[in-house]
């Protein structure tokens, strides 16, 4: 069994930056790729970025150049930083894991960006 733990979220005013951060534990064998979510009111949960096991990165056009994603191997935890947030980037954020030919999700963490 594996399980995510997502942490970072919070409010943020237009302009600023956060840090997500999901841990992964369990019975992990490797994991083949890491990734976020999000999903907005009334909305379909949306890729934000990903990150393979080899680092290859993948992000939304509407992310492109504001977010980061990481990943620490050695600890199972993958990492979003968000720069220049926008009201638009308010929603639940996921944290996915591909691990052994399945897919694992976190419970999800809130980013709300208000002035």
């Amino acid at each position: 069994q594996v399980q995510l733990v997502e942490s970072g979220g919070g409010l943020v005013q237009p302009g600023g930056s956060l840090r997500l951060s999901c841990a992964a534990s369990g019975t992990i064998l490797s994991i083949n790729a890491m990734g976020w979510f999000r999903q907005a009111p009334g909305k379909q949960r949306e890729l934000v970025a990903t990150i393979t096991s080899g680092n290859s990165t993948k992000y939304a056009d509407s992310v492109k150049g504001r977010f980061t994603i990481s990943r620490d191997s050695a600890k199972n935890t993958v990492y979003l930083q968000m720069n220049s947030l926008k009201p638009e980037d308010t929603a639940v954020y996921y944290c996915n894991a591909f691990i052994s030919q399945y897919d694992y999700w976190g419970q999800g963490t809130q980013v709300t960006v208000s002035s």
